[in-house]
């Protein structure tokens, strides 16, 4: 740690600065790509375990499924916060329902909106979740794009996404 002292006509100034310090914001995105690796698809699968299918779909043609899921909402999300292993994880990009569509349609954005606290805690749980978080962070997802999970009987689960594809 190196520290510069200066007299001025009130006192004496300290300024304290540490050279790690002052070198991150130039290397910052250096440090960051390795970091966890997130880019690297096979540091993604590792860390999830199970392959990530995708795929894009009008929410108002599955809205019923969607509704479905977010009724479900408590259940899936005490199930999130017990997942450790998964066989497969597939993620539906619901992409007229993103924001820069305006949103889902209403029948889903109703239930979004009845369900809006256990959502929140829905999406804290998939951050608080290595496995999850990774797979929808290596789409591009923010978890705020999240409006529900669907667990299903081979040990998979469905997240879906008001989100568009990346690319």
């Amino acid at each position: 740690m190196t520290a510069f002292h200066f007299k001025t006509t009130g006192g004496r100034l300290c300024v304290t600065a540490t050279l790690a310090l002052l070198a991150l914001p130039a290397s910052g995105p250096a440090f960051a790509q390795q970091g966890q690796g997130t880019a690297n698809s096979e540091a993604v699968d590792a860390i999830i375990g199970a392959e990530v299918q995708e795929e894009e779909v009008a929410a108002a043609a599955d809205s019923d499924r969607v509704i479905a899921a977010i009724d479900r909402t408590v259940e899936n999300t005490a199930t999130v916060r017990k997942t450790s292993n998964l066989a497969k994880v597939d993620i539906v990009f619901l992409a007229d329902a993103a924001r820069t569509e305006g949103g889902p349609p209403p029948e889903i954005k109703a239930k979004v909106t009845q369900h809006e606290a256990d959502i929140v805690e829905l999406r804290k749980e998939i951050e608080g979740n290595a496995m999850l978080f990774h797979a929808i962070d290596s789409r591009q997802i923010l978890p705020q794009d999240v409006l529900a999970v669907e667990f299903d009987d081979v040990n998979g689960v469905v997240i879906f996404a008001a989100a568009k594809p990346a690319g």
